[in-house]
């Protein structure tokens, strides 16, 4: 019987998708979806989903953010401004952005409003938490994770010093290509980038597939070490795969 995992980054208001057989590594396929439910529902039905969109939301902010923000900017490093931090649960649901930073300001201490490159996912955030508090038999299948924590554990928890996006993208992406390989997704999945999807979308949505592998496989690191939980019950938790050697370029 197969077993199909999954990984899912944010593209262009729906999601960029990557799927495999753990049996067999020559089945897999990369599509865009529309949303977190057609991939649930898709012919694979995946057990195991990465996605990398926060999950778990305080109602009220206090120490800089939520554990497993604070925890994945300590491990970043230099790359620590990938991550943007949370605001509490009421601003993800604002109308518009000046509510939203009003929201925040008065439910987080210190006092901090979201960034409007944050704002811009809370439309992601809302759907995979209002999936998630509706159908709690979904909470073992759909995990959290970010691209860039993914890539410095591939990288052998060394930063990658390499922009992904910008003039000098192509050595970013490029290593990490290389990284994604070494981790053992086939050079066919690395080459199905679906259309319509960027080419870091899809490098992104192949880490987090990688990292629902390792989740799968009972060998994934959650940051925090033990996970946090919402007032929902939601896990606060951002998952990282399993550490690899590799060269330093």
């Amino acid at each position: 019987m197969a077993r199909w995992i999954a990984g899912l980054d944010g593209c262009r208001g729906a999601w960029a998708g990557a799927l495999l057989d753990l049996d067999d590594p020559d089945r897999h396929r990369c599509a865009l979806f529309p949303d977190v439910a057609a991939i649930l529902d898709a012919p694979e039905r995946p057990l195991v989903i990465g996605i990398d969109v926060p999950i778990g939301l305080p109602d009220r902010i206090v120490d800089g953010g939520r554990a497993a923000d604070l925890a994945a900017r300590a491990k970043l490093g230099p790359a620590r401004s990938s991550v943007f931090p949370m605001p509490p649960r009421a601003a993800i649901y604002a109308a518009d952005y000046d509510t939203a930073k009003a929201l925040s300001r008065a439910a987080s201490d210190p006092p901090f409003a979201p960034s409007i490159q944050g704002y811009n996912i809370f439309r992601y955030v809302r759907a995979v938490d209002t999936l998630l508090r509706a159908r709690p038999d979904l909470r073992d299948r759909i995990h959290e994770v970010h691209p860039e924590v993914a890539f410095h554990a591939l990288n052998g928890d060394r930063p990658l010093g390499l922009p992904k996006k910008g003039r000098n993208a192509r050595l970013g992406l490029d290593r990490r290509r290389e990284l994604l390989s070494t981790a053992g997704l086939p050079a066919a999945l690395l080459d199905a980038r679906a259309k319509g999807v960027p080419q870091d979308d899809h490098l992104d949505a192949l880490a987090a597939l990688v990292v629902a592998q390792d989740i799968a496989l009972g060998r994934a690191r959650p940051l925090p070490d033990p996970p946090a939980r919402d007032g929902h019950g939601l896990p606060v938790v951002i998952w990282a795969p399993a550490r690899r050697e590799t060269p330093i370029p």
